[in-house]
C-alpha cells in the first residue's frame, strides 16, 4: 500500500512537472531544444525511474517494474544517452544503482533443453552494462556485459538451422524458428563497445563476423535496410521482407560507423550512411518525420542513437532527422511529459509504455545535445476533430479530407501477440509492411484508447487509408484490425 501511495505520488508531482513543461510549448514562451531535454530528462527519473534501480513498465499507478530485456534497457540506454551529453553527475547514482540490479548470467549457455533465455535478451542486456560502465567505470558493469555476451555466442543452442550464421532467438529454434535480427544487431553492437572497453581483438572479430552475416540474411535486396525477421525451417531461411524495426536499423547504424574506425574499412561508414538516408527517405510521412509502424516490440532509442553518431560525424541530414523529428514529437507529449510512439501523431490519451516512450525521450536529449538554442516549432493537434468509427471486416477504407489522421484502438485488444493488418495510404502500401499490428502488447495489458497509426502530410487533402488482412506468419500471426475512430487535422 505505501509503495502504491508514493507511486500515485510521484505520478502526480510528474504530472505537474510536464504541465509546466508543456507551458513552455506555446509560442510565447518560445521553447528551446535545451529546455525540451530538460523536461525529457525530468520525465524519465520522475514518471519512469521507479527507483532502487528499477524502472516503471508503463505510466500508470499500477504498473510493474523491473530491469531486465529491451523495455527497460530502452530507458537504461537514454538516461545514459543523457549522461553522455551532458556529463551530468547527478545522473551517475541511477545508473550505479541500474547496474546493481542488472541481470547477471551463468557462463554460456551449451545447450538447447539447458538454456532459458531467449537470445536477445542478454544482447539487449550487454549493451545496457556497458553504457553504464561507459558513464562510470564501474567493473561491476564491465563483467556483467562481458558474461551476457558470452551467454550467446559461446553457446551451442542458438546458431543452429539452415543459416546458423544468424541465430535463433529461442533455444533450438522452438515454437516458431524465428531468428530476429535483434539478436545479432545488439550483439555486434555490445561487442563493440566491449573491444572499446578492453581492446581484446575476440570482441572485434565477432563483430565483424556477425555484421556480414547480418547483411547476407537480413538486408533487403532492394532497399539499404534491414528487415528483422527469418525464419529458418531447418532446410530454408526466408526472410520476412519490410520489416524495418528501428532498433535493429539502429543498431546497424551504430555499427557501421564504429567498425569504420575501428579498422579503417570506409565501406562500413558508407553502408550506415546508406541506410540512415533510407530510414530519413522511406520510413516517414510526407512531413519526414518517422513513422515507428510497430506496436511494442520495437523500441527507437537505439535509432535515435546512430542518427546522433552520424551527425557527430559531420553527416547534416542525420542531424535535420534528430531536430525535425524532435520538434514534432514535442508536439506530441502526453501530460505527465511522456511520448507516445507517433512523434506525429496527437499526445497520447491513454496509459503509455516503456516500449513507446524512450524514442520520444531520446529524440528530444540528442537534440538538446545538438541545438540547445534553438527554438521547437511544431504543428499541434489542437484543431484536429475526432470521428467515431467500426473498423472490424477486412478489407476496409477510410477516406476523408485534413492534413493529418491518427486511428484509434485498443492495443492488445485480443492479448498479447497474434493480429495484424496491411495500411495503404493513397493506394500505396507503407514501405514498412507492418501496418498495424494490433494486438502484439508487450506490457501484456490491452490498453483503450491508444494511437495505433499516425501520418501527416504538408498541406490538406482527400486521402483513402485502405486496410487489408495481414499475411500470416508465425511472429505476427493473422489478420486482425478493429479501429474505434480516428482524428483528423483540417
Amino acid at each position: 500500500m505505501r509503495r502504491a501511495a508514493a507511486r500515485l505520488l510521484a505520478y502526480g508531482l510528474a504530472l505537474a512537472l510536464a504541465a509546466a513543461g508543456a507551458g513552455a510549448g506555446t509560442a510565447a514562451r518560445a521553447p528551446t531544444f535545451a529546455a525540451a531535454g530538460r523536461d525529457a530528462t525530468s520525465a524519465l527519473l520522475q514518471v519512469w525511474y521507479a527507483g532502487n534501480g528499477l524502472w516503471h513498465v508503463c505510466n500508470a499507478p499500477d504498473c510493474s517494474s523491473g530491469n531486465g530485456d529491451w523495455g527497460d534497457d530502452s530507458m537504461t540506454y537514454t538516461l545514459a544517452l543523457r549522461y553522455e551529453a551532458t556529463h551530468d553527475s547527478s545522473l551517475l547514482a541511477p545508473l550505479e544503482a541500474l547496474i546493481q540490479t542488472a541481470p547477471l548470467y551463468p557462463g554460456p549457455c551449451t545447450s538447447v533443453d539447458g538454456c532459458s533465455s531467449w537470445s536477445d535478451v542478454p544482447a539487449w542486456d550487454a549493451i545496457a552494462a556497458m553504457d553504464i560502465y561507459e558513464a562510470t567505470g564501474d567493473s561491476q558493469a564491465l563483467t556483467k556485459a562481458e558474461t551476457a555476451f558470452a551467454y550467446d555466442e559461446q553457446s551451442s543452442a542458438y546458431a543452429l538451422g539452415a543459416c546458423p550464421r544468424i541465430r535463433y532467438q529461442q533455444p533450438g529454434g522452438r515454437d516458431n524458428h524465428l531468428k530476429t535480427l535483434e539478436t545479432d544487431a545488439n550483439a555486434i553492437k555490445a561487442a563493440l563497445l566491449l573491444y572499446r572497453a578492453t581492446k581484446q581483438p575476440g570482441y572485434l572479430t565477432a563483430a565483424r563476423a556477425r555484421y556480414d552475416a547480418v547483411r547476407t540474411y537480413f538486408l533487403d535486396p532492394r532497399l539499404p535496410l534491414y528487415s528483422v525477421y527469418v525464419f529458418d525451417d531447418g532446410t530454408t531461411c526466408t526472410q520476412v521482407p519490410h520489416r524495418f524495426f528501428a532498433s535493429v536499423n539502429g543498431d546497424m547504424i551504430w555499427s557501421g560507423l564504429e567498425l569504420s574506425r575501428d579498422t579503417g574499412v570506409g565501406a562500413y561508414r558508407t553502408q550506415a550512411v546508406a541506410t540512415a538516408k533510407a530510414v530519413a527517405s522511406d520510413l516517414s510521412d510526407p512531413r519526414g518525420v518517422f513513422a515507428d509502424l510497430q506496436a511494442e516490440n520495437d523500441i527507437v532509442e537505439p535509432l535515435v542513437e546512430g542518427m546522433k553518431a552520424l551527425a557527430d560525424d559531420g553527416q547534416s541530414f542525420a542531424r535535420t532527422w534528430i531536430l525535425d523529428n524532435a520538434a514534432a514529437a514535442f508536439a506530441a507529449r502526453g501530460t505527465d511529459g511522456s511520448f507516445g510512439r507517433f512523434f506525429d501523431g496527437p499526445p497520447p490519451a491513454t496509459t503509455v509504455t516503456e516500449w513507446q516512450t524512450n524514442g520520444g525521450l531520446a529524440l528530444e536529449i540528442a537534440a538538446a545535445a545538438l541545438a540547445p538554442r534553438q527554438t521547437v516549432t511544431a504543428a499541434t493537434w489542437r484543431a484536429a476533430v475526432q470521428r467515431a468509427t467500426d473498423v472490424s471486416t477486412l478489407p476496409a477504407t477510410i477516406t476523408f479530407r485534413g492534413s493529418g489522421v491518427a486511428l484509434l484502438g485498443t492495443l492488445g485488444e485480443q492479448c498479447c501477440e497474434p493480429g495484424h493488418a496491411r495500411v495503404l495510404v493513397d493506394g500505396r502500401e507503407t514501405v514498412d509492411h507492418t501496418g498495424i499490428w494490433q494486438n502484439k502488447s508487450s506490457s501484456g495489458r490491452s490498453i483503450a484508447g491508444t494511437v495505433l497509426f499516425a501520418w501527416r502530410w504538408p498541406t490538406p487533402g482527400k486521402h483513402t487509408l485502405t486496410f487489408l488482412p495481414g499475411l500470416p506468419n508465425g511472429k505476427e500471426g493473422g489478420p486482425y484490425l478493429h479501429l474505434t475512430g480516428y482524428e483528423v487535422i483540417r
